[in-house]
């Protein structure tokens, strides 16, 4: 059952990743002589369906913009005697330069919708990192991951989402994983309301506390004040802290409120996981948090947040019953801007029971310590982001560790 269901999976991305539209935020921007649409326009030109420029030319093989090409579209689409392969392939040009055509006054909603049903979206992602922890040998993890995430439109409010991935450790070559499917959910998007269902991840507040998926239901509603409701279960496997020990799925209950007061960003919440564990004392995790960012201007920012949980450990010499953080942002990196950066410096304190799975690379639950990093746009879609942390652990507040990390994300 399970190869087949892993088998079924790769030939629906095979198939899938050949049929992908991807719609541009930018209007202006060059369509690479590469892009798929150039062989689309190149068929239509040889069928007689595209005249190319208003010299009746079609000029292959050079870079032009998105604009002009959606009005090559434009006078594809207002031409009736045209056979069914190519109205498919203006239809699926149309979905592509949707926001450009619109542009123009050509209405695409219909055609965008049915163009393509499922989108695909991804990346492949290469990270290495070094943990240099006293007392113990260096680890070290030289990965990379390919991340598939298809989304399938049922109607005009509903969409279908995944996410399927598998990963190989290159310092291993047999350590290779099938294609695991990690999230799938249903979801309906209204004015001012969106509803979840499925296995999906968490949106309360998912750097500090909880950066995993949970299965279960989550509610957003609100304008001004934004409020995210959820409730289900958190598997075993998605925690990383103390709570680990339990070995069991949790379940969980969450609220998170958020708005925005001109430059200042505004967030509070609380989060709530039992485990009914009878054996323990506090198998339970009852953790509020609040925080808030500030925009000094377009490119610098400080963000800080502050989580309480309502148990502790009495051995530890240092609380940790309470995580907090400090950061200061300084512009960041566009995947599809080459050339820009960004760069941030940190104060994390991560208490193992204030926290369930923190989202950091460079600082540990049940550590604090200092973190730097930056990013940068090395080519379009493709981004390197360097991060480095000197941590010191709570329980004795003497072990000290060093983390390097490095990655290489490629979107498409």
């Amino acid at each position: 059952m399970k190869k087949s269901f892993i088998s079924a999976l790769t030939t629906a991305l095979v198939v899938g990743a050949a049929s992908t539209t991807f719609a541009a935020a930018n209007p202006f921007s060059d369509v690479p002589a590469d892009h798929w649409a150039y062989d689309a326009v190149s068929q239509l030109a040889a069928d007689g369906v595209i005249e190319g420029y208003g010299d009746t030319t079609f000029q292959g093989n050079k870079n032009i913009t998105r604009y002009e090409m959606a009005q090559m579209i434009a006078r594809a689409m207002a031409k009736q005697d045209v056979s069914a392969a190519d109205k498919a392939m203006i239809d699926k040009l149309a979905a592509e330069f949707a926001d450009e055509l619109n542009h123009l006054g050509v209405r695409v909603a219909n055609l965008e919708k049915n163009a393509d049903h499922v989108k695909w979206t991804g990346m492949g992602r290469y990270t290495y990192a070094s943990d240099r922890k006293d007392g113990a040998s260096r680890a070290n993890k030289d990965e990379f991951l390919l991340r598939l995430e298809p989304k399938a439109a049922v109607n005009d409010n509903w969409t279908v989402n995944a996410r399927l991935e598998a990963s190989v450790d290159l310092s291993d070559d047999t350590n290779a994983s099938d294609v695991t499917l990690k999230r799938v959910w249903a979801q309906g998007d209204y004015k001012n309301f969106s509803l979840k269902f499925g296995k999906f991840a968490s949106k309360v507040n998912n750097t500090l506390i909880f950066d995993n998926p949970f299965s279960g239901v989550g509610v957003t509603f609100g304008n001004k004040l934004k409020a995210n409701v959820e409730a289900g279960r958190i598997g075993a496997d998605e925690i990383k802290s103390d709570y680990k020990a339990f070995g069991k799925a949790a379940s969980y209950q969450g609220l998170g409120l958020s708005t925005q007061v001109g430059s200042l960003g505004l967030n509070a919440g609380y989060y709530h996981a039992d485990w009914n564990v009878k054996s323990a004392d506090d198998d339970d995790a009852n953790i509020w948090f609040l925080g808030g960012n500030y925009a000094f201007d377009k490119s610098t920012s400080l963000g800080l947040q502050y989580a309480k949980a309502d148990n502790d450990e009495n051995a530890s010499k240092k609380a940790q019953d309470k995580a907090y953080e400090a950061v200061l942002n300084y512009k960041g990196a566009q995947k599809a801007n080459q050339g820009s950066w960004g760069a941030w410096a940190a104060y994390r304190y991560l208490g193992d029971t204030a926290v369930l799975k923190p989202t950091y690379d460079a600082i540990s639950h049940g550590y604090r310590g200092w973190e730097v990093g930056m990013n940068y746009t090395v080519f379009k879609n493709i981004l390197a982001t360097l991060r480095y942390g000197d941590n010191k652990q709570l329980r004795d507040d003497t072990t000290k560790d060093k983390i390097l990390f490095g990655r290489v994300e490629f979107f498409f």
